[in-house]
């Protein structure tokens, strides 16, 4: 009997394996079926599947096609150009497609990561002509750089988003006039006398204010770290630069620069009661705050980007700046009123006003800092002692 058995287990074995091995190939095809190639540089968040009908192309990784379920009205053409993957345009594209959705603009919106290729950027412009595409999103200061080389005075009409500020990196010549082209701009950043006026009164008698900063992030230079640097210098505050060189290598970097830092702090500040870090807005950067917290000692962590100040210990103390979603939202109204007749260039920089401040009660008492009562009033992002979310909402207006 046993040997009978034995000799059928036997016998069964090489076609329960075939199976099984069938099964595994048919469940791992499923799961890639399930996961698009356009996830590892596009995301969004899951509420607007309820609006949007997102799908990839065909033999197209970089490029995303995203119509609305239910249709009314004229149909409007959209290309939104990437440069790479981000979790700020993340949060930027999803804040567009709500904006669009709730102003019932019937878009056709293709994303297209062009990888700050010329070739593939050339391409898609041309296509978007041919096409007739009636809007471009500049998705990233550097996309807005590359097409303010390439197409200013183009065809169509381009919104920057997520883009550091035009004046400082003379793309504009100021705040109120229009461009007389075919762009418009907005800002990311906050003008520094008022991010400064916040500081003078978190920290009145400042000594020492480390700028973490990617060198390779020209625009974060540009826009954020220098002026830091020259309005320290004319108040007599001491500025560390804190640059990583390589992004990829961030971690490893800021572990050694985050100490230098401190130890330079105390020796015109022995408690580092008068020292700040101050995150701009590289991504490099700020994605390792884990990092800068752990190195930082009791020095309060700031930074530009409202984002980074979030639930538990991973978090800035402090954040003053303009979250992506924010400056997301001011572009998207500017893209509708593009769509809707009015022409780019007539438009002035989009700047948020005021700031989103963000504040970690939980690491202001780890970190023994006392946050301002005005800080609190006009706080759009709050988390408590716990790192609880006690306070999201924002009061925005375009100015």
């Amino acid at each position: 009997m046993i040997r009978r058995f034995l000799v059928a287990v036997a016998l069964f074995a090489p076609r329960l394996a075939v199976a099984v091995s069938a099964l595994a190939f048919v469940a791992t095809s499923v799961a890639a079926a399930e996961t698009p190639a356009f996830s590892k540089w596009f995301k969004y968040e899951s509420d607007i599947d309820t609006e949007w009908d997102v799908a990839g192309v065909p033999d197209q990784p970089m490029q995303v096609l995203i119509k609305r379920r239910n249709p009314q009205g004229p149909l409007k053409r959209v290309l939104v150009l990437y440069p790479r993957p981000s979790s700020a345009y993340d949060t930027a594209i999803t804040e567009i497609f709500r904006v669009f959705a709730a102003k019932e603009i019937n878009a056709e919106i293709e994303v297209l990561n062009f990888e700050l290729k010329d070739a593939r950027g050339r391409e898609a412009l041309k296509n978007a002509e041919k096409n007739k595409v009636e809007l471009i999103f500049a998705m990233g200061s550097e996309s807005a750089a590359w097409l303010y080389t390439h197409y200013q005075n183009g065809a169509i009409q381009v919104v920057t988003v997520c883009s550091k500020d035009p004046v400082q990196l003379g793309q504009m010549k100021d705040y109120d006039s229009g461009s007389g082209t075919n762009f418009a701009f907005t800002s990311l950043n906050v003008p520094i006398d008022v991010q400064m006026a916040y500081v003078a009164e978190l920290r009145p008698e400042l000594k020492n204010i480390a700028v973490l900063v990617d060198s390779k992030n020209v625009s974060a230079v540009q826009t954020q770290a220098k002026p830091i640097e020259l309005y320290a210098e004319q108040h007599g505050i001491q500025v560390i630069w804190g640059a990583v060189d390589n992004p990829n290598a961030a971690r490893e970097e800021l572990q050694k620069i985050i100490p230098a830092a401190v130890k330079r702090m105390r020796e015109t500040d022995p408690d580092l009661s008068k020292s700040l870090f101050w995150i701009t807005g590289s991504t490099s950067v700020f994605r390792e705050i884990r990092t800068i917290n752990e190195y930082s000692d009791r020095v309060p962590v700031v930074s530009v980007v409202p984002e980074i100040v979030t639930k538990g210990n991973d978090t800035a103390v402090l954040a003053i700046g303009i979250s992506f979603e924010s400056n997301a939202r001011l572009a998207a109204i500017y893209g509708a009123r593009i769509l809707d007749g009015t022409k780019a260039g007539s438009l002035k920089v989009g700047l948020v006003s005021p700031p989103d401040v963000a504040i970690s009660f939980l690491k202001a008492r780890e970190v023994g800092m006392r946050v301002p009562f005005s800080f609190f009033e006009i706080a759009s992002f709050i988390y408590d002692y716990e790192g609880r979310a006690v306070r999201i909402a924002t009061s925005r207006t375009e100015n």
